[in-house]
């Protein structure tokens, strides 16, 4: 007995999917498989790309290019961050010149700055140390007027600082008016190495009084300073001494004026050294200037004082000469015996001349982002500033530009077909031969040919196909001269690759 089949299973299992329906009309599915065809063939169309990145490259670079020179110029005046440790010369332990560098170290490490003082035995070494390069000293002290035999080609000057008066003692029955006088005197000079004994030599010298060790009743030059000095003269084992800076206490000064015996010199030839020499300065010493109740000196005095100057090297960091600056204006703008309120730091320039940076600060202060930033903020942003000044000036007004010139490019490329087809439209109304016509046609389509292969970006699309258009008008035009039928209007314009003499 069969089995019955119900009918609607049995239409499922044997219906077959549409897409593989067989066609009566098309039994070898010829048509079907151009349909494929097609398909496969439009998936492989290119895209029409958003930009033209070989334009873009060639807009954009040269703003690039030029913006990153401009940052390198840049970069190349920039200076790095200022150091954190600075080493000075700080002349011998309990010297003015060692409390003034203590000073400044208090007022520097509140920047963050270290700075590291090393000892040496006054203003000859400290000019010697900081001329040599190897020895690490960045900033020293010096006295005005000493010289080296080193190279000092490198050194430029902070300013005047402080004067450092010279003081001179002598035992004599009546007072001296002249150092030549000192002749074949017991004289101590100072120390080797120090300011006072380099300045005394040249003084004496000036007056011609040369030690001659051949010669028994020459001068003699004794190598003491300061305390040792001041006991010799009272031992009466020297005739003269000559004291500055810590030697030259206002103490000191009182002690030996009240010494018996002892006086002071007056330079009643004060301008007379301060033009032969040009780093000293005249100064008066009033009538009780030491001792008001005895009045001590009795009348005023003439004095002469170098004065000691800042010294660095020409390559000390912006910053931290403003830095230092500030240091000296905090120590040396008190008045005292011998200078007024405001007087120093000076931009006195002696041997060394005036750094750039201490001249704009002298002239000028501190500079806007020092004042009101802290120290290290100041000098992060002052360095990042100069690198954003050609970003700001150069790059961004650069890339406004840019899509000016990127379009400004892409129309030129296409007016160009335009100065083509008006050149052909003007051929064409000239008496031409057939062959003439012809070539004029072939040169079309290559023209059309052009358009249509270049890269030209689908924002200009437009502008391109109004080209197309106006090729057609020109190819019509031609063809009615060469005798060919007008293709009527509204119709499509061949494709690429139909000949160029075909109809549309």
């Amino acid at each position: 007995m069969q089995a019955i089949r119900h009918p609607s299973k049995d239409a499922a299992v044997s219906t077959t999917p549409p897409d593989k329906t067989p066609n009566p009309y098309d039994p070898f599915g010829a048509r079907e498989r151009a349909r494929r065809l097609l398909q496969a063939r439009l998936l492989k169309i290119p895209t029409i790309p958003r930009i033209s990145w070989r334009d873009l490259a060639v807009t954009l670079g040269p703003v690039l290019l030029i913006s990153v020179g401009a940052i390198l110029l840049a970069l190349h005046f920039v200076r790095p961050a200022p150091p954190s440790i600075v080493t000075m010369a700080g002349g011998p332990e309990g010297s003015t010149f060692r409390a003034t560098a203590e000073k400044y170290q208090k007022i520097l490490a509140r920047s963050g700055i270290t700075l590291k003082i090393v000892p040496t035995a006054g203003s000859v070494a400290n000019l010697n140390q900081l001329a040599d390069a190897s020895s690490g000293i960045d900033i020293a002290l010096v006295q005005s007027g000493i010289t080296t035999n080193a190279d000092t080609s490198d050194l430029v000057s902070l300013g005047s600082m402080f004067y450092q008066p010279l003081t001179v003692f002598y035992r004599a029955p009546k007072p001296m008016q002249r150092l030549s006088e000192l002749e074949g005197k017991r004289i101590a000079v100072g120390a080797e190495g120090s300011g006072t004994r380099f300045l005394a030599l040249e003084l004496l010298k000036a007056n011609g009084i040369v030690p001659d060790e051949k010669n028994a009743k020459a001068t003699t030059l004794l190598p003491l300073e300061g305390e040792a000095a001041r006991k010799a003269l009272l031992a009466h084992q020297a005739d003269a001494i000559f004291l500055s800076g810590d030697s030259a206490s206002p103490a000191t000064v009182r002690e030996m004026l009240h010494a018996e015996g002892v006086r002071l010199f007056d330079f009643p030839q004060a301008d007379a050294y301060v033009r032969r020499f040009r780093y000293l300065s005249k100064l008066e010493l009033p009538a009780g200037a030491f001792d008001l109740g005895e009045n001590l000196p009795p009348q005023s005095l003439n004095m002469i004082a170098p004065t000691v100057d800042l010294l660095a090297h020409s390559d000390l960091h912006p910053a931290l000469s403003d830095l230092l600056m500030d240091a000296t204006k905090e120590v040396h703008s008190h008045p005292t015996l011998l200078q007024n309120f405001n007087e120093f730091p000076a931009p006195l320039q002696h041997a060394f001349p005036i750094s750039d940076d201490a001249a704009r600060y002298y002239k000028s202060g501190k500079s806007v982002l020092y004042r009101y930033l802290p120290f290290w903020l100041a000098s992060l942003t002052n360095r990042a500033v100069v690198v954003l000044v050609p970003i700001i000036v150069v790059l961004i007004p650069g890339l406004r530009v840019v899509p000016q010139l990127y379009g400004w490019r892409i129309n030129n490329r296409i007016f160009k077909r335009y100065g083509e087809l008006m050149a052909l439209e003007r051929a064409s109304l000239e008496p031409t031969t057939p062959e003439q016509r012809t070539a004029l046609l072939e040169r079309l389509a290559e023209v059309e040919n052009t358009v249509i292969s270049g890269k030209i970006p689908g924002a200009y699309a437009n502008q391109l196909y109004v080209l197309r258009q106006h090729i057609h008008f020109v190819r019509a035009r031609l063809k009615r001269q060469s005798g060919f039928a007008t293709p009527p209007s509204g119709e499509e314009a061949p494709a690429p690759s139909q000949p160029a003499g075909d109809t549309p």
